[in-house]
């Protein structure tokens, strides 16, 4: 029997963005060691309690926990990957152009707003803090303090002006 092909959806193949912080990389390191050192284990023991009562194609807690398992290594994959590929952003002294860890004031329509740039993995638009690839952090990269900078948003283009860079 041949196994059907599936067209790969629309975000399967996008790049993990390499750029994080020391707190998040320590994050994922932490999650790392607790999926390696408790989780994996404990699912390893339960599919091996439950292949004890054999019986493999009628047995459909096996199959679960199996599927556990393999989710379980699938995430420690995905981790390890993404922690050898990561370059972690140092606090930068030079503030003459935005860069990456940079927090930029910009002020639109007499509001200023204040914003954080970081990589796509720890974006919060709520707390200030966006990505270096959205359409405002893509705009302030490499820009300087008093400069206009014009983003073109989904039906219209909105001019901020950098005040401060820190």
């Amino acid at each position: 029997m041949q196994i059907p092909y599936r067209k790969p959806g629309k975000f399967s193949q996008m790049k993990i963005d390499p750029l994080v912080t020391e707190k998040k990389y320590q994050e994922l390191n932490a999650k790392l060691e607790k999926l390696k050192n408790m989780s994996q284990p404990q699912a390893a023991a339960e599919v091996a309690r439950l292949a004890e009562l054999g019986d493999f194609s009628e047995n459909a807690e096996y199959q679960i926990a199996k599927g556990r398992l393999r989710g379980i290594n699938n995430s420690i994959l995905r981790l390890e990957h993404q922690l050898h590929q990561a370059i972690i952003i140092r606090p930068l002294k030079q503030t003459d152009t935005v860069k990456i860890g940079h927090t930029v004031t910009v002020e639109r329509n007499g509001k200023q707003n204040t914003y954080q740039l970081l990589g796509s993995s720890e974006t919060d638009p709520q707390k200030g803090i966006i990505s270096h690839n959205s359409p405002l952090g893509g705009a302030l990269m490499g820009r300087m303090v008093g400069e206009i900078i014009a983003v073109k948003l989904a039906d219209k283009e909105v001019d901020y002006k950098i005040v401060k860079i820190k």
